[in-house]
């Protein structure tokens, strides 16, 4: 008989036991992310903190030591994020304490997450297999000249919440899932451009205020040359500011227009899954929607 994880973890003189997340105020979060060197401003952290659910690991006075958040698609679904262990324990066990305890929230569930280096170890112990590299590109941006737009098929313009339907929709057919609740919540906090090709929606790609400055996704489109149209606009939105954006795309007319644009590879991810695999990876020449972008490393 499998025995049920501890509710508490010893480790050196020290116990841990488990809080909800809820129950934590901003500040102890953000220092927590801050201590491991992440960019989430504490309004960060309230965003993907009412879009999930989430467990953090307190010591005997109540400092947050660590944390794991899961965000529920449907009732097969789950992306995993916010993992964070305090440097002094990150290699004592205390991230594996804490996965166990969000397996026991997301039973029966498929699993998916976004893995930094120093974490991949940690997951191919808990039977995540490896899907493929998110490349986190980021910088001062420039715009573009408008060379290439005469290849965009469609009209590009500002999304309204009317189009919100027709974005749920695309994002389902890019991801492999429906995210109807986090695309909306998305909607409420981004700037949105789509491509429209008569009175349907091609494509589309977000904007919102994140870390350092803003970050673009998610991004679907049916093409590279889409995609560009897309993030186009949100680039010169923010000419001369901070703007990221993680794609799985390493080549090709999108990831050549984000390295132009000021947004090299700063950082990469492993995109890692624990029973089905989505669908959601382009394939070279296949006209369906894809997804170009994440919305972050944490949702997916």
């Amino acid at each position: 008989m499998e025995l049920k994880p501890s509710g508490s973890l010893k480790i050196d003189t020290f116990s841990m036991r488990i809080g909800d997340i809820e129950d934590v105020e901003l500040d102890r979060l953000h220092a927590l992310s801050l201590s491991v060197g992440w960019p989430h401003r504490a309004e960060d952290w309230q965003f993907v903190r009412e879009s999930g659910q989430g467990l953090v690991a307190l010591d005997e006075i109540g400092r947050v030591l660590g944390s794991a958040m899961w965000f529920a698609h449907g009732t097969d679904f789950a992306t995993v994020g916010m993992v964070i262990t305090s440097p002094r324990l990150q290699t004592l066990g205390a991230a594996q304490w804490l996965m166990k305890r969000v397996f026991d929230k997301v039973v029966g569930r498929d699993l998916r997450l976004n893995a930094t280096r120093a974490a991949r170890r940690l997951y191919l112990s808990l039977d995540f297999q490896p899907e493929k590299t998110v490349y986190q590109c980021q910088g001062i941006v420039r715009a573009q000249t408008t060379v290439g737009q005469e290849n965009t098929r469609g009209e590009v313009r500002s999304l309204v919440e009317n189009d919100i339907p027709a974005v749920i929709a695309l994002d389902a057919a890019g991801f492999g899932v429906r995210r109807a609740a986090l695309i909306e919540k998305l909607f409420a906090h981004s700037a949105g451009y789509g491509l429209f090709k008569g009175d349907k929606l091609n494509a589309f790609a977000l904007c919102r205020p994140f870390g350092r400055g803003h970050v673009v996704g998610p991004v679907v489109a049916e093409s590279d040359a889409d995609a560009v149209a897309i993030v186009r606009p949100h680039v010169a939105d923010h000419a001369g500011s901070f703007l990221r954006i993680d794609t799985h795309m390493d080549n090709g007319e999108f990831a050549a227009f984000l390295s132009h644009s000021g947004m090299p590879v700063f950082d990469t991810v492993l995109t890692m899954s624990l029973g089905k695999h989505l669908s959601d990876f382009g394939i070279d020449g296949a006209v369906a929607p894809v997804t170009y972008a994440l919305a972050s490393q944490t949702l997916g």
